[in-house]
């Protein structure tokens, strides 16, 4: 059996990919290897949707999902300031890495940037984080909700089990008209998943 294997998941039809480069994945597939990360369950064949990640509580989670990332070929887009893009060769790494400048600024608000940029896409999977911080917080953020639900494109819940060192994928959400009861049912499927890292780097 290939050792890649354990490591990460195969990505489905759908799913958007980066140009492939074989050099890239090998570096995510070290990373994961050598820090004992593997992943779990199993990516939908959906062309466009919004990952979020939970529960957030350390640097290292961006370090183990960016590594994640570059092993799978996914092309997955997280939100970034568009004040750190201005820095001509930071804004040209981070938008390799995926990484969309938003202006909060804007006449249309980030809910409303977020949806167009998905609805104007064949494929695209979109990722942050509920929690908006690496703080525990008692509520989640509710942009990842308003964001799908403008975009009209279901949820997909995935965790960081430090304990057992592994990135785990979920089954998809379809939202309906009361977000109060879709976060009680998302929150409620995260009650199986171990608390995060509780120490940040």
């Amino acid at each position: 059996m290939s050792d890649d294997r354990p490591t990460v998941l195969p990505l489905p039809p759908n799913a958007p990919r980066v140009k492939p480069n074989a050099v890239t994945r090998w570096i995510g597939r070290t990373v994961l290897r050598l820090g004992g990360w593997r992943m779990v369950g199993e990516f939908p064949d959906i062309p466009k949707l919004v990952l979020i990640g939970a529960p957030h509580s350390s640097n290292w989670d961006g370090i183990w999902g960016l590594a994640a990332k570059l092993a799978l070929g996914l092309d997955i887009k997280i939100l970034g300031k568009d004040s750190l893009f201005k820095v001509p060769l930071m804004g040209l790494v981070l938008r390799r890495l995926g990484v969309i400048p938003v202006d909060r600024s804007a006449a249309h608000g980030v809910v409303e940037q977020s949806a167009a940029m998905i609805k104007r896409a064949d494929r695209f999977w979109y990722g942050l984080a509920p929690e908006g911080t690496r703080k525990p917080v008692e509520r989640w953020k509710t942009g990842f909700w308003k964001i799908a639900k403008a975009a009209q494109v279901p949820v997909l819940p995935a965790y960081f089990h430090y304990g057992q060192k592994v990135i785990g994928i979920g089954t998809p959400f379809d939202l309906g008209e009361d977000m109060a009861a879709d976060l009680v049912r998302i929150r409620e499927w995260y009650r199986g998943v171990s608390k995060g890292k509780l120490h940040d780097v």
